[in-house]
């Protein structure tokens, strides 16, 4: 390991942040020759396999997350990693202790927190200029470039294997579903976030008329059923098959998720439903062919994470129609 170019890079929290962090990645080990080792919790260390750039994940799990036992494997990773730079792309108190036991120089990624409550505060349309103009990824990567650089340049990547791009379409053959599929992820971590579920009965109706098959993928209690459908594949396949499979769609439909990221970093255009968080916040599809449905309601964001106590019923999502989606899968 050469310390000189070998960096340590920190990020925890939730799936899609991560599966952003592997866009820098790629950027830096193209453009400046770096390796990394990525510290993140284990259910997400999957999206990093096979990275070509990245030769340790450390994973964490929630017994290494309290508070003396962090700071104990906090101190154990900084004797291991002596003298190379910490990349902290998380800027949070768990990181923050890691900083203070590094040894060697430290780098810190702005999140622009105070700028994000004020816009949820005050609407601004400044900051939502501000804010909209400066992706994830471009907020990561200023942690160590001098100039901001471009979103297309940053485009989150993961590494498939050719045994799981062969499940894939093992299961494309099973289930007859051709290369104009369109997949969709019908859920959602915070309630308030997913898009009213017969709307989605309504999507899938239209895509039948226009015979365009679709298969759903996600990981939910409350499976989503859709007259039946037989390309129903909540919480049968893994992180990776997933990806392997969303690989193939010709689009992915989703709210604000993890999925979201996950078709980014596979090549798959998305079209995503917005509702009470917001394209300001920064985490929101940057590929060329990607779509950000959201209504302009004077009352988003409500949220900077979903969480919200929706008084309206979720008009925010209610306002964008199946026929919206559907106009642009056909377009």
């Amino acid at each position: 390991m050469n310390i000189n170019t070998h960096k340590v890079i920190f990020r925890l929290s939730a799936l899609g942040d991560v599966v952003l962090t592997t866009g820098v990645i790629e950027y830096w080990a193209q453009t400046k020759g770096f390796t990394f080792t990525v510290i993140t919790k284990t259910a997400n260390a999957p999206v990093l396999e096979n990275n070509p750039h990245i030769t340790n994940v450390i994973g964490l799990k929630q017994k290494d997350l309290g508070d003396m036992a962090w700071m104990r494997k906090a101190g154990k990773i900084a004797a291991e990693y002596k003298g190379c730079e910490l990349i902290d792309l998380h800027a949070t108190l768990r990181s923050k202790i890691l900083s203070a036991r590094w040894k060697g120089k430290v780098t810190s990624y702005k999140k622009y927190s105070l700028e994000r409550r004020l816009f949820k505060i005050t609407g601004s349309a400044r900051l939502q200029s501000q804010l909209e103009s400066i992706r994830v990824t471009q907020r990561y990567a200023a942690a160590i470039e001098d100039r901001q650089i471009s979103s297309s340049e940053l485009l989150p990547r993961i590494y498939l294997a050719e045994d799981e791009m062969n499940l894939a379409r093992s299961i494309m053959d099973e289930h007859n579903l051709n290369e104009n599929f369109v997949a969709l992820h019908p859920y959602a971590t915070h309630p308030d976030k997913a898009w009213p579920r017969k709307y989605w009965r309504a999507l899938t109706e239209g895509l039948d008329r226009h015979d365009i098959k679709w298969a759903i993928i996600g990981r939910d209690d409350n499976i989503f059923e859709a007259s039946g459908h037989e390309c129903n594949f909540t919480n049968q396949l893994q992180l990776r098959e997933t990806c392997a499979l969303l690989q193939k769609a010709k689009y992915l439909v989703t709210g604000d998720s993890g999925p979201m990221h996950l078709a980014s970093a596979v090549g798959t255009p998305v079209i995503a439903l917005f509702g009470p968080t917001s394209k300001a916040w920064g985490f929101y599809p940057a590929g060329s062919d990607d779509v950000v449905l959201e209504s302009a309601l004077d009352c988003r964001p409500c949220s900077l994470h979903g969480k919200s106590n929706c008084k309206k019923n979720r008009q925010c999502l209610r306002e964008i129609t199946p026929d919206m989606v559907l106009d642009h899968i056909i377009s």
